[in-house]
């Protein structure tokens, strides 16, 4: 065999200079062909820039274990090896010896951390065989030892590679190296210690097992008859041994038989004994259990008789009926003294009747003539008390209500407003709140008839308190009477509007809802608890805005507790019953008709003396009407909502009023300057805006989008008859729009819209007003400028002083005519701008934007001169600004 590069000691002293530093160790080194071959369609391999390399296996010295490696080393342009490429030996995964090459000596490595599959893996092609052989054995020998695992190995089949190993490999030295799962046996070859492979991948034992069946199988191709008879003899051969074995076991077998006859003998006599006593023990059960029958029939008759004589009496003790109780459900008094023993009676009847009805009675005693003429009785005992109950509270009620009725020191007098206390008669009717609740649970439709009394009593008092009280808050109110006409142009521009101070009248209105409002939500709230609606707690007495309380309202606090939620614990668990709520609405309904009518004569009067103060009316009421959630209380809101859409109705009859008296003034033919309306709905802005409480800035806004309509739309249709003057008048106007709201715009989103708009149209007049002074009093050039611009896009420059109009002469005629005594014509011009003004303090401004307009034609003039008649001359843009300057 030729001596293989493995052997080459050069060669590794060379590999390991090439990895010096590493802390690795070369096990073997051989010289490799790396090439990206193909083969051809004849089966030929051909190789493609094949390049030398040498193929080191190494492991990591001690300190850092099981660690192996695969370098590639290049050699340099010196002919020193240095490593290209280095990989880890647990990634690879496949080694594949490439069949179609007919020497065997071409393979690929393949591993398993390689991501890019674009280039084709190198090939590596040894020398010989052997050298193949060589480096493969050491790479799955340091893969199973060193790291635990074998590659997967295509092409040759690795019993061919160990038997060429103990072929070759004759004499082994073995050392140990530590790795880090043990000591792992490395064979050496007796010829050099260089080529390591591991211990051999088959057995002894497992090649022996091995060659034997080669060997049979070698023979069974020759002599298939001969080992056919050979299989059938040795199978006879056994068949006859196992059955000589069971005849020699005959006689034990015979023995076991003989004590088995015995043992059933045995067994079949205990087998009659058992029955024998089976019989006797099934006679003594039987005499038992009839004897436990028998005392048992006894003792149950005895507890069922002791049960019975405790029913019966429970029974008896449910049918009879008290005396004292008896006399109170039919004749007893209703008196406050009587009250307690009326409820106790109440309290026995109600306990009777649900103790003869089925689910607490038991439903065999439910057809006892006894229990149902008890229970006939006890329906008579009901009907009886419920209608001398009804009849008593509705008398109790009425006469209540007359007797403060009858008493004028309840209500307010002349000069002494009073606020209505109903804490007395809550006290009064509080006495008979258990009454009612026993009354709703023997008879639910006893209470209809009873809560109309109660409404329609209570309803005459609600009315006449608050009937006598808005009379005297209305006479006690000292305010002077405010002008209604706000807008109207016949009460001249330099008039003032009164600033009287009517504050009074929406402190009445508020004082109004501060005592009526919390009232009529007490008395809600005590009737739906009163005459026990299952609804849920209302809010508790006095919940008004904190902001509305005046002195007479606020010792309020003091007021003992209004409600009854003490009367029975268990009506707290009643859930909101839609029916209920429903009735009790149009109880409450019944109980509060009427006393609205009171509340509008206060909006009315208001109205009257300040129309404005409607706003604040309108805040007052928005505030009150969001504290109102309770649903039992659900009248109040729609009172307050009907106050709320009355104060809106007579603000927006003041509005329509101001919008009429605006449109007035369209009438006026040939009005100079500015309009009166103008500056007094400066005035009646900045007094709305004192007004405005809570959330009625929506109230307002909308009035003031509907005024300044108007004012715009008028405006501009007294501009438009005489439009000589049009502009004038409105820049005049739409300044003093400005002017009069600019500190309200600021501060007012609505006015600060309607700023923007007028001072839009303000820009607008001014542009035309000037543009026209402008144009007449220099008409000739600017009107040429104007025919100019017109042809240049249609034709180009150059052609222009050849159009009829247009040519040089024309030009210097219009200059001629225009700009002769340029400063004439600005004299004039200012004088004109001057004339038609009313506003002398508009005038620095318009003048100021006169001359800019005017240089910025003249500008433009200048431009197109340049351009079409580049060699007339005519005064320069800097001239005619010294000439304005000069003014």
């Amino acid at each position: 065999m030729a001596k293989s590069s493995a052997d080459d000691q050069e060669l590794k002293r060379a590999c390991d200079a090439a990895i010096e530093g590493t802390k690795q160790k070369v096990l073997l080194s051989l010289r490799v062909a790396k090439s990206r071959g193909v083969w051809g369609k004849s089966s030929k391999f051909v190789r493609q820039m094949a390049k030398p390399r040498v193929l080191a296996i190494s492991t990591q010295e001690e300190g850092q274990r099981g660690k192996a490696f695969l370098h590639v080393l290049k050699y340099s342009t010196g002919g020193v090896l240095e490593p290209a490429k280095l990989y880890k030996l647990k990634h690879l995964s496949k080694v594949e010896v490439i069949t179609n090459d007919p020497s065997g000596c071409t393979f690929l490595m393949g591993f398993d951390n390689l991501r890019s599959q674009t280039v084709a893996p190198p090939q590596w092609t040894m020398r010989n065989t052997d050298d193949r052989n060589r480096l493969l054995l050491c790479i799955l020998n340091v893969c199973k030892d060193v790291l635990g695992h074998l590659p997967k190995v295509v092409g040759i089949d690795v019993v061919e590679m160990a038997l060429w190993a103990k072929e070759n490999i004759t004499t082994a030295v073995t050392k140990q190296m530590d790795y880090q799962d043990g000591p792992v046996a490395t064979v050496v070859t007796e010829d050099d210690l260089k080529v390591t492979v591991e211990k051999e991948l088959v057995s002894q034992a497992e090649e022996e097992d091995m060659e034997a069946l080669l060997g049979t199988y070698v023979m069974g191709i020759g002599e298939a008859e001969a080992f056919s008879e050979r299989l059938k003899r040795e199978l006879l051969a056994l068949e006859a041994a196992n059955v000589h074995a069971i005849l020699e076991t005959e006689p034990l077998v015979e023995e076991v038989l003989q004590g088995l006859d015995s043992a059933l003998n045995c067994v079949e006599d205990m087998n009659e004994w058992l029955g024998i006593f089976n019989v006797k023990l099934r006679h003594m059960r039987e005499d038992i259990e009839s004897i436990e029958t028998r005392n048992n029939k006894l003792g149950m008759q005895s507890v069922n008789n002791i049960a019975l004589i405790e029913e019966l009496d429970k029974l008896l003790e449910r049918l009879r009926v008290p005396s004292e109780y008896a006399a109170c459900l039919t004749g007893g008094s209703f008196d406050e003294a009587n009250m307690i023993k009326n409820i106790e009676a109440c309290e026995w009847l109600s306990t009777a009747l649900y103790g003869l009805e089925v689910p607490s009675l038991d439903p065999a005693y439910a057809n006892m003539r006894a229990v149902k003429e008890k229970k006939a009785e006890l329906e008579k005992l009901k009907s009886a008390f419920v209608r001398r109950a009804s009849e008593f509270l509705g008398n109790y009620f009425a006469s209540l209500v007359d007797f403060m009725i009858s008493d004028k020191s309840y209500f307010s007098q002349r000069g002494q407003l009073k606020r209505p206390d109903h804490a007395d008669l809550r006290y009064k009717c509080r006495t008979y709140a258990r009454l009612l609740q026993h009354l709703k649970s023997l008879d639910r439709n006893c209470l209809g008839p009873l809560r109309k009394k109660y409404c329609s009593s209570l309803n005459l008092l609600l009315r006449r308190e608050a009937r006598e009280f808005a009379n005297e808050l209305r006479a006690s109110t000292k305010a002077s009477r405010s002008p209604t006409v706000w807008l109207e142009s016949s009460a001249g521009s330099g008039q003032t509007v009164s600033n009287a101070d009517t504050s009074a009248v929406s402190d009445a209105y508020a004082k109004m809802l501060t005592i009526f409002i919390p009232l009529l939500v007490d008395e809600s709230s005590f009737f739906a608890h009163f005459m026990c609606f299952e609804v849920p707690t209302l809010n508790p007495p006095g919940n008004i805005p904190n902001g509305n309380r005046t002195a007479l309202h606020e010792d309020e606090a003091n007021d003992d507790d209004l409600g009854i939620m003490d009367i029975d614990d268990n009506d707290s668990k009643a859930g909101k019953n839609t029916a209920e709520l429903a009735a009790l609405n149009e109880c409450l309904r019944e109980l509060l008709d009427g006393i609205q009518e009171d509340f509008y004569a206060v909006v009315d009067w208001a109205y009257k003396i300040d129309p404005l103060r409607c706003i604040s009316m309108h805040g007052i009421t928005e505030r009150y009407l969001s504290g109102q959630k309770a649903d039992a209380a659900g009248f109040v809101r729609l009172l307050l909502g009907d106050l709320e859409s009355r104060i809106s109705v007579q603000f927006g009859r003041f509005v329509d009023e101001a919008c009429h008296q605006i449109e007035r003034n369209e009438r006026n033919v040939r009005q100079m300057g500015v309009l009166s309306y103008i500056p007094r709905f400066a005035t009646l802005a900045t007094r709305m805006e004192q007004y405005i409480q809570g959330q009625s800035r929506d109230l307002v806004d909308q009035a003031y989008t509907k005024f300044v309509s108007i004012m715009f739309v008028t405006l501009e249709k007294i501009a438009q008859t005489d439009p000589k003057y049009a502009d004038v008048f409105l820049l005049e106007n739409y300044a003093a729009f400005q002017n009069s709201l600019y500190d309200l715009a600021n501060v007012v989103p609505t006015l600060a819209k309607f700023y923007h708009q007028a001072s839009e149209a303000y820009e607008q007049a001014c542009t035309r007003h000037i543009s026209n002074i402008i144009y007449f009093q220099f008409e000739k050039i600017f009107l040429f400028s104007r025919r100019v611009e017109d042809l240049m896009y249609t034709i180009t420059p150059e052609e222009i002083p050849f159009q009829l109009g247009l040519s040089k002469m024309d030009l210097r005629k219009a200059l001629k005519a225009s700009l002769t005594g340029v400063d004439k014509s600005i004299a004039a011009m200012f004088k004109k701008l001057q004339k038609n003004l009313t506003s002398e303090e508009l005038l620095p401004s318009l003048w100021d934007k006169c001359k800019k307009e005017f240089l910025d034609k003249y500008d433009n003039f200048a431009q197109l001169v340049a351009k079409v008649y580049p060699t007339e001359t005519i005064p320069s843009v800097e001239e005619m600004r010294e000439h304005l300057a000069s003014m």
